[in-house]
């Protein structure tokens, strides 16, 4: 038992020093290495990897009764193995995995009589080679961009040749087998969980407990009750993502990280952009402003009112006005006062049901057939009171931010067109887009990102 444990002991500690040499050159650029443009493909990625391990291997597992095992003392062996993997997913790859090593107990159940049958049995495992589905539950970092922890759950299946030696209370080790060389083939089931952590570009340490089924009750070499045989490994090991450093690998790929990334740059360049927009319009508006000035400079000097209408000609944007017609200072005859027509609670209410029962086609701005009636009797209200309506488009927060903004837009001209072709005044309707930017509820989840699928309306 303590040279199982001394040899476990070395086998950690070298696998640790191995680690520890791969974290002495901190990468300054890892949120920058990690980068990969959303939805460009996966071969922007690192999808292949192998693995190395070593660990303990022991007859005792976490399922079922162990004190009901065909041998009531375990001894821990160690074990090693490799493996290689493809990652399909970001969440999904699979593995072919490789396993040797010993299996070992003492004390055997009693048979009928009460007596210990075996003294103890001994299982090489020659070779074991399995197909396995390796799941990552997350990405984890609780401090930056970067996952630094993945924790992963496997299950496959495949076959083993193993040699179970067994040793009779006062006799010597035999073969359980006595033909041919002792050894036996079988299939059997890995499961198995455990935790990545990164400790550089494309080189995780791996800690994992797998528990191994045997589809037999042969592996111990005494066939005691009805269960088929099982131990357990628990290891430590490597990975190395196979492929370009430049590329990040995908099992530990952060994409929401990515995507934050290209938001905030798409943000900065559309800023930048509206800046310089911005600046040119100025440019503009000084420059018109300076002309402007130059030329009511020189019209200052006129005081010509050729209509009489106490405007002078300079200023005198409605000339030849009839005699004794009241204008206003722009020399315009005056209009008359506008009747103001008030919001009623009838009108809200109009347009309120026009909300209710307004729906589109799944990523469209499509309006269906049942919302027509609702916004019949909106046109209507717009025709008949001569209101102004403001009409704001805002989506959820799925699919991107230029995709969201353009159908928002989208769907509220869509109403636009169809109010005015109903005989609403085109120049009373204001059509806006605002996409994901003012949300009204939470966006996750489904009722909350429902709420924020909508298109505002505002009488005026």
């Amino acid at each position: 038992m303590k040279t199982n444990l001394k040899k476990a002991t070395m086998l950690l500690t070298g696998l640790m020093v191995g680690s520890k040499l791969f974290a002495q050159t901190p990468d300054t650029s890892a949120a920058a290495k990690d980068y990969v443009r959303p939805f460009s493909g996966g071969d922007k990625l690192r999808t292949w990897s192998i693995g190395v391990h070593g660990g303990l291997l022991t007859p005792f597992t976490v399922f079922g009764s162990n004190n009901k095992q065909d041998f009531t003392h375990p001894q821990e062996q160690v074990g090693y193995g490799a493996y290689i993997k493809k990652q399909i997913l970001p969440s999904l790859g699979l593995q072919a995995d490789f396993l040797r090593g010993k299996v070992k107990g003492t004390s055997s159940q009693p048979d009928g009589l009460g007596n210990t049958v075996y003294s103890q049995y001994e299982t090489n495992i020659n070779w074991s080679a399995a197909l396995s589905a390796n799941i990552t539950l997350a990405n984890i970092n609780w401090r930056h961009e970067k996952p630094f922890i993945q924790p992963y759950l496997t299950v496959g299946a495949g076959t083993m040749n193993y040699t179970p030696k067994i040793t009779p209370v006062g006799g010597q080790q035999v073969n359980f087998k006595n033909t041919g060389n002792g050894s036996i083939n079988e299939v059997y089931i890995p499961l198995g969980l455990g935790l990545k952590f990164d400790l550089a570009p494309g080189v995780n340490l791996d800690l994992g407990y797998q528990v191994n089924f045997v589809n037999s009750d042969n592996f111990d070499g005494y066939k005691y009750g009805s269960g088929n045989d099982r131990f357990s490994y628990v290891y430590i090991g490597l990975e190395f993502a196979l492929g370009s450093k430049k590329k990040p690998q995908m099992a530990t790929h952060n994409p929401v990280a990515s995507m934050r990334t290209e938001y905030m740059w798409q943000n900065e360049q559309t800023k930048n952009a509206l800046q310089q927009q911005i600046d040119a319009e100025k440019a503009k508006n000084d420059a018109l402003r300076n002309d402007l000035n130059t030329t009511n400079a020189n019209l200052a000097k006129l005081t010509t009112d050729s209509d009489g209408d106490g405007v002078v000609d300079v200023n005198d944007k409605c000339p030849n006005t009839p005699a004794g017609t009241k204008v206003d200072g722009s020399g315009c005859p005056l209009a008359k006062p506008e009747v103001k027509v008030y919001v009623t609670e009838e009108d809200k209410k109009v347009v309120k049901d026009a909300i209710k029962n307004l729906e589109f086609d799944l990523g469209k701005a499509t309006i269906r057939a049942h919302s027509l009636p609702s916004l019949d009797r909106v046109a209507q209200l717009l025709v008949d009171k001569n209101f102004s309506l403001k009409l704001a488009g805002h989506t959820d927060n799925t699919g991107s931010n230029e995709l969201n903004m353009r159908l928002s837009k989208d769907r509220a001209e869509s109403i636009k067109a169809y109010l005015v072709s109903k005989g609403a005044n085109a120049s009373r309707i204001e059509a806006t887009g605002y996409g994901q930017t003012q949300p009204i509820a939470t966006n996750k989840t489904a009722a909350g990102r429902q709420a924020n699928r909508r298109v505002e309306f505002t009488l005026l």
